[in-house]
């Protein structure tokens, strides 16, 4: 409940709805007066005055100004009708004023030193409002007492009794009401859930068993002087398990009900004296409002720190998990650059390998040619049958040719391992045909090549035709260069199905044997010495069906020919 919006905009509302309320406290705690009692044991106008300052700001200040003018006149007037006009307005003036200053000042001091409109949330903040009640109570009770000695209604003797008995009424009030009322205009969030619940029901079970023992004729008398300290250890259970709001609102009934039951002469605080029941019973009061708002500070408080302590845990846990994976990318991260830098290195060490091979035989096969060609020529110039001329000049071309193909070899390796994979529509047959038009000189004269050619291509293919075409033109070629002595077979199968290529070559030639067959892929391996090759040709085959994300495999036995199988999947839209 918020009282504030309600208010804000009118000041005089709030000092007449400050001065009403000021005043009924006061007639109820004159109703809670003890009969021929010179001052009483609760002052609630104090405890109110403080708690609506506080709420509604100083400036409501006259509003208790003027509520505690009325309640003393009329309480004079009811109580001492013998005194004059000129000590009526005397004294409540002087009251009036004290009041006045007990809740300013308690302001002023609650917002310098604790620097919280609700000081119960914390164990310190609490004793620094017991310390401001003691301070406050001190200002209003001495000038009232110091009013009533002026207009002689004390003698000096009885000053500080008078002063202490006032003080004490004070403090009782604001301990009682101040913490009631600044818990009643807070928001608060109820909640019940089992354990809640069972404990409201032990609590309402030892309630009526404790009054069901006051019943008891052999105990009434010991329980009845015992209930004030019985009654403790539930209102502690109700700070400790609850909030302010109602651990003192219980402490203010059990309170009022005393106070009116003592005032009355009834219950266990009821001594030969007025004012030794009093004060007896405004000690039990003080001690139970104390006990109750230090430790439901303590409870609020130690919550909190569990609350931030959980929060913190979360938080720790968020973070630990966070960094965790922070970590485990870092780990990750390095563990792929280790790896891609392993397989760099490894595929450096195959390059460079590769390269010394690959300079020293190119610079052999190269040499290799042209020494021939030389020797050629030193034999033309020196042989004088002009008949050898065309055998000469036929060896040269052979040479010729042999050297061109080796260099067409290594440009095809060359712009394999430079150029990006092209996507293109593949038509299996003109490439099958072109390829062989171009190997149609390949074989020497009388000896022609049979092909048997299968294609079933139902669908649209995409592939690098020109990198198909270098796979296909070097199995070709090895098919018709190591012929086994006959006329060379190549069957060739091809088929599309789920956007792959399947393609099976095979020919009636030399055949590999098994102790070579592992190393056919190695660059400038010949499995042969008859220098038929270069060793380049299925090492391009590899590679080339590598960049396509391909698998080939090579079966072959040796005397009856080699099947090679290729699977080439499909090149994806960029």
């Amino acid at each position: 409940m918020n009282l504030k919006p309600l208010l804000k905009y009118n000041l005089d509302f709030k000092i007449v709805i400050v001065a009403v309320l000021y005043y009924l406290a006061a007639r109820f705690g004159y109703f809670l007066a003890f009969e021929n009692a010179s001052s009483l044991p609760t002052w609630p106008p104090s405890g109110l005055g403080f708690a609506l300052i506080i709420l509604l700001g100083r400036k409501a200040w006259p509003g208790i100004t003027i509520g505690a003018l009325l309640a003393s006149i009329m309480a004079m007037k009811a109580n001492a009708p013998d005194l004059s006009a000129q000590n009526v307005i005397s004294i409540s003036s002087f009251m009036a004023i004290g009041n006045t200053l007990e809740a300013v000042l308690g302001n002023f001091l609650l917002k310098r030193w604790v620097r919280d409109d609700f000081p119960f949330h914390h164990t310190k903040n609490t004793f620094r409002f017991l310390f401001i009640t003691m301070v406050i109570a001190i200002v209003a009770s001495t000038i009232a007492t110091f009013s009533l000695w002026v207009n002689d209604r004390i003698s000096a003797g009885y000053f500080m009794t008078a002063l202490f008995r006032w003080w004490v009424g004070n403090v009782v009030g604001i301990l009682l009401f101040t913490p009631f009322i600044l818990s009643l205009f807070r928001k608060h969030k109820f909640s019940f859930h089992t354990d809640k619940i069972l404990e409201i029901v032990i609590f309402a079970v030892l309630a009526v068993g404790l009054y069901l023992l006051l019943q008891v004729e052999e105990l009434s008398f010991t329980m009845s002087r015992a209930l004030p300290y019985l009654l403790i250890p539930f209102l502690l259970w109700l700070a400790f398990r609850f909030q302010l709001i109602i651990s003192i609102s219980a402490v203010v009934i059990v309170s009022v009900v005393t106070i009116y039951l003592t005032a009355n002469n009834t219950g266990p605080f009821v001594l030969e004296t007025a004012s030794s029941t009093m004060l007896l019973l405004q000690i039990f009061v003080s001690v139970i409002s104390i006990s109750t708002i230090i430790l439901a500070a303590t409870v609020k408080e130690r919550t909190e720190v569990q609350n931030k302590l959980v929060k913190f845990n979360e938080n720790l846990e968020d973070m630990v998990k966070a960094r965790t994976k922070e970590l485990n990318d870092q780990i990750e991260t390095r563990k792929k650059a280790e790896d891609k830098l392993k397989n760099t290195n490894e595929e450096l060490s195959k390059r460079n390998v590769e390269l010394d091979n690959f300079v020293y035989s190119v610079s052999h096969d190269l040499r290799a040619p042209i020494a021939s060609v030389l020797g050629i020529i030193n034999l033309a110039k020196r042989d004088e049958d002009r008949n050898m001329k065309d055998a000469y000049l036929d060896m040269i071309n052979k040479s010729a040719l042999q050297q061109d193909n080796f260099i067409k070899e290594i440009l095809d390796q060359s712009r394999n391992s430079r150029l990006e994979v092209k996507r293109e529509e593949i038509s299996f047959k003109s490439i099958i045909d072109e390829t062989f038009n171009q190997l149609k000189h390949a074989t020497s004269d009388g000896e022609k090549v049979e092909k048997s050619i299968n294609i079933k291509q139902d669908q649209p293919f995409y592939c690098d035709a020109w990198r198909i075409k270098v796979i296909l033109n070097n199995v070709f070629s090895n098919a018709i260069r190591y012929r086994n002595g006959r006329d060379p077979v190549i069957k060739v199968n091809v088929s599309i199905k789920d956007h792959a290529a399947k393609l099976v070559i095979e020919d009636n030639g030399r055949g590999i044997s098994k102790e070579h067959i592992d190393k056919v892929y190695d660059m400038f391996y010949r499995a042969t010495d008859d220098g038929a090759g270069s060793g380049l040709g299925l090492y391009i085959v590899k590679e080339t069906v590598d960049k396509l994300k391909g698998k080939i495999n090579i079966e072959s036995e040796e005397g009856k020919g080699t099947k090679v199988s290729f699977e080439i999947p499909e090149v994806e839209t960029a």
